[in-house]
């Protein structure tokens, strides 16, 4: 089974998220998707939480996923 993904990077490793895009959007239209979802969590509720954006995308179809940051390259 394969899926598109995409990350949504943060300055933080820890903060970063990793999200399944739905099967029937192609990816440049995710991330407009994706980043107007965000921006409206951001700006209905200046105290957000992961969990906020998260429950807002899983709404439009999008899923978190489970990963694993590997080590630091240095």
């Amino acid at each position: 089974m394969s899926c598109k993904i995409m990350v949504l990077p943060s300055r933080d490793a820890a903060k970063m998220r990793v999200i399944n895009i739905p099967a029937d959007m192609e990816e440049h239209e995710a991330y407009r998707y994706t980043t107007g979802v965000i921006a409206a969590v951001e700006e209905k509720n200046p105290d957000y939480q992961w969990e906020d954006i998260e429950d807002a995308l899983e709404e439009h179809g999008f899923q978190s996923l489970e990963y694993v940051l590997g080590p630091a390259l240095d």
